[in-house]
């Protein structure tokens, strides 16, 4: 299962590496790199879609977890945590 999701993790994160980098040119470089970091995914993001996909086995849930980013991570330590 970890194999799983760090296979997953590593996927989405040199996805949004390679869209990223599309351009050589310094000027549309700039832009690329304000495009991303403006609209791009976060690493609570990230964090949320795979912990939401290793507990719920759901698309959906994942995405909307993947959304709510932080929050989302914040409530699956604590009540991971708790069960322990």
């Amino acid at each position: 299962m970890t194999k799983k999701i760090f296979s997953f993790t590593f996927l989405l994160i040199t996805f949004c590496f390679i869209t990223a980098q599309t351009s050589t040119d310094l000027e549309s470089t700039n832009q690329v790199t304000n495009t991303v970091t403006q609209t791009g995914i976060s690493l609570g993001s990230v964090i949320a879609v795979v912990t939401s996909w290793d507990r719920n086995k759901s698309l959906l849930w994942a995405i909307i977890h993947g959304i709510l980013g932080w929050l989302y991570v914040i409530y699956f330590a604590v009540t991971d945590f708790s069960k322990k």
